[in-house]
């Protein structure tokens, strides 16, 4: 073999190396989005009143569950579901901050059959790839993929009938999609933690849905208020 066959041969040996570790690393990052699915889902719940569907997730061993104000407003109790086997339960609304679009309903009747979450407050990187879960459309159980696009965003949601828009600050853009019904629910880090609750997603005044823009409270806040909320309640 002269010396430009054998260079070749070395070069082909070298692209097969090179597809080898490439897949290798694809299964590996998809075994990740397996197991933090897997895990996670179990903590999360669909919402529903007479008026709103929306997802949720169990925020402690009491029953608490986190969501957003706007998924239970003018409601004092909810069916919860269990996005994991459709279980229902039935939830009381705690209390919620309209402010902060963040709520607290507690599962009384079975709490120890809900799994609470993993919170980080530790916040999120841009470039980071989470996981949106909930119950788009009704459709329970739902993940969607994508990483955190921006940090620090100041959104104004649109206002409900008979209600006042709401402004909030410091919220985490995302690309992983959020539809009607993912409002509430978990967005999570390949640790297997909640980041954010999931909580709007953008639309263009002339143009309509903006995919790929989303936007979500992050876990920190969403935490705080909900200890106050469970603090005031007792």
């Amino acid at each position: 073999m002269g010396a430009r066959a054998w260079a070749l041969a070395v070069l082909a040996m070298a692209g097969v190396a090179g597809c080898s570790s490439s897949s290798s690393s694809l299964s590996g990052l998809q075994s990740q989005y397996e197991s933090v699915s897997s895990s996670v889902l179990p903590s999360v719940v669909q919402i529903s009143s007479s008026t709103s569907t929306g997802s949720g997730v169990v925020f402690d061993s009491r029953g608490d569950i986190v969501t957003n104000a706007h998924v239970v407003t003018g409601a004092r109790t909810v069916e919860v579901m269990r996005a994991s086997d459709g279980h229902k339960f039935t939830g009381r609304v705690v209390g919620l901050s309209t402010s902060n679009d963040i709520a607290v309903v507690r599962v009384t009747d079975d709490p120890s059959a809900l799994h609470a979450a993993s919170f980080d407050s530790a916040g999120v990187s841009v470039g980071q790839i989470v996981l949106a879960m909930g119950s788009p459309l009704g459709l329970t159980g739902t993940v969607t993929q994508g990483i955190i696009s921006g940090n620090n965003r100041t959104v104004t949601e649109a206002s409900a009938s008979g209600q006042a828009a709401v402004t909030l600050e410091n919220t985490i853009q995302t690309s992983a999609s959020i539809n009607s019904g993912n409002s509430g629910g978990p967005l999570v880090n390949l640790s297997h933690q909640v980041v954010g609750i999931n909580t709007a997603a953008a639309r263009d005044p002339q143009a309509g849905a903006a995919p790929g823009i989303g936007f979500a409270i992050p876990a920190s806040t969403a935490e705080s208020i909900a200890k106050k909320i469970i603090d005031a309640a007792g």
